[in-house]
């Protein structure tokens, strides 16, 4: 079961969180809500009378807009096309992209949004495309907007700014769900926070009244069976209940809950949780591993998108690429593992020529990269687990013997990566698109390290990651380090940067603009440097 007695009202005007581990069933229940998800028992009510969605279009029609981790766009069409897909305004019996644009432009200016309607979506940088995304919500008339993990791909400014439009609706009388791995970001906007836990609601608290270490520990089940743990009584929502103990209002539709709800999965069952470890002890700063100078590389738009970048990596150290979404992050890792071609500019990996590098001879040289974009770049998502796991190594022990499919090594060597990683449900057997988002990136994660790279390019390596997972990947790659490979980390969680990078270098319109050694690295500074900022100390 990924969903087993689940429950939730919802207030109307209210920005509600729901938190949890990867694979407690957040998502579910938010698929659920939005129609994608057909409930196998419970009871779904608003205003007072059951509910049953067909489809996501009778969850539009009733005021409930949902928008997913991964986007749901057509990138070669425009903002204004995208927004009105499906409801075009036409003329003559064509679309009216004039008119098109004029409501999209409207919604955008009440909402506080800034998009170029006529922009094509393929143009414009992740952040820019999950407003996109919101926008169209609203534009069909959401009244209860469902936003699954939207800050994993924004920079902090851009956070400040979603919490802004959140809370703006919320004063306008819509309601906000909000999923988010990010406790304190979680406690900085919710009113109220709603903890899952292996398909079940296990506790709902007041924001103002808990703190993230008590959240955390609801999460993962330490000592606590409710609210309890957090020192304060439960939230009791204001709610016109029926005899199920379901129903809570949504704003502007009336009223809804949702009581012991279950949905179908293979099993809930934990992996081994990964046993506490001591730090790694470093190898020390070894070799350089990677060495470019110019590098020059243009975007998929054909404009440039890396203008003379700069840089060198050695083995034993983690090297961190700050800079606000868009500046030319993916382009570099891209560049180094032989997904996008040199424009000009020299350079050196592993000893070898950076030109005319290939992914798979990246690979053969000893090359790992867990890309920004996993579904596109990094499994097969029709796969099984542990297809997903030998892609890249399908030919080499213990995947293979011979010529040959070695299906009990690769049995034997995936159950030890999914216990070791945590991936919930540890079954080798399911299709990878049956695990949640963060136990997907787990298994890129596993992947990539196991096969022991020298270098190591990753990019978001903790996006839609929960906080125990997170702090097993950065242990992950603290060893790796420790091991003696140089780690590329482009991230933009500046916090992130800043706890694991030896060195940090800031991207700015495809430019470097910075270079800071640990000792020196001062966030405000980075920051400066990631907005374009001259150093503010000469």
């Amino acid at each position: 079961m990924s969903l087993e007695d689940a429950s939730l009202d919802i207030a109307p005007g209210e920005l509600l969180a729901v938190v949890g581990e990867n694979g407690a069933g957040k998502s579910s229940l938010m698929n659920v809500l939005y129609g994608l998800y057909h409930p196998d028992a419970g009871t779904f009510r608003m205003d007072g009378q059951p509910v049953r969605f067909k489809s996501p279009r009778d969850a539009i029609a009733r005021g409930i807009g949902m928008v997913h981790q991964h986007f749901m766009l057509v990138p070669t069409l425009t903002v204004a096309e995208n927004v009105v897909l499906g409801r075009e305004p036409t003329k003559h019996g064509l679309l009216d992209l004039d008119r098109a644009c004029d409501e999209v432009a409207a919604t955008a200016k009440r909402f506080g949004f800034q998009l170029e309607p006529r922009a094509r979506v393929d143009t414009l940088t992740v952040g820019s495309q999950q407003k996109v995304e919101i926008i169209k919500a609203l534009h069909r008339g959401a009244q209860v907007l469902i936003l699954d993990e939207p800050t994993a791909v924004l920079t902090p400014q851009e956070s400040d700014e979603l919490s802004q439009v959140m809370r703006g609706l919320v004063a306008q009388g819509r309601t906000v769900v909000l999923i988010s791995h990010k406790l304190k970001e979680v406690l900085g906007v919710a009113d109220r926070v709603v903890v899952m836990r292996r398909g079940r609601t296990v506790a709902e608290v007041r924001a103002a009244d808990t703190t993230v270490s008590a959240l955390a520990a609801l999460m993962v089940g330490e000592g606590a069976r409710s609210a309890a743990l957090t020192g304060v009584p439960a939230t009791q929502v204001p709610a016109v209940l029926d005899a199920a103990g379901a129903g809570a209002h949504l704003a502007g539709t009336g009223s809804l809950g949702a009581t012991d709800l279950r949905a179908p999965a293979a099993s809930h069952a934990p992996g081994a949780a990964l046993a506490a470890a001591p730090a790694p002890k470093d190898a020390g700063v070894g070799p350089v591993v990677l060495d470019v100078k110019d590098l020059r590389a243009k975007g998929d738009n054909g404009r440039p998108a890396l203008q003379g970048v700069s840089l060198t990596v050695r083995a034993g150290e983690i090297v961190g690429i700050a800079g606000v979404d868009g500046n030319g992050q993916r382009e570099l890792a891209e560049v180094l593992t032989g997904l996008r071609a040199l424009e000009g500019g020299e350079g050196t990996l592993l000893g070898a020529p950076l030109a005319g590098l290939t992914p798979a001879l990246a690979k053969a040289r000893g090359v790992g990269h867990v890309p920004e974009d996993r579904l596109a770049r990094a499994v097969v998502k029709a796969m099984t687990v542990e297809e997903n796991v030998a892609l890249g190594r399908h030919r080499q022990p213990p995947f293979a013997r011979g010529p040959w499919v070695d299906f009990q090594g690769r049995r034997e060597r995936t159950d030890e990566l999914l216990a070791a990683y945590d991936v919930r449900p540890p079954d080798p057997t399911l299709a990878l698109q049956r695990l949640s988002g963060g136990n997907q990136q787990k298994v890129v994660v596993a992947r990539e390290l196991d096969a022991d790279p020298r270098l190591l390019v990753v990019v978001q390596p903790t996006r839609g990651l929960d906080i125990g997972a997170v702090a097993q990947v950065h242990e992950r790659l603290r060893e790796a380090k420790a091991r003696g490979a140089g780690v590329v980390m482009v991230s933009l969680d500046l916090e992130e940067v800043l706890a694991l990078s030896d060195r940090v270098y800031v991207l700015y319109e495809g430019r470097v603009t910075g270079h800071f050694p640990r000792q020196d690295l001062d966030e405000r500074e980075l920051g400066r440097r990631m907005l374009g900022a001259e150093s503010s100390h000469g």
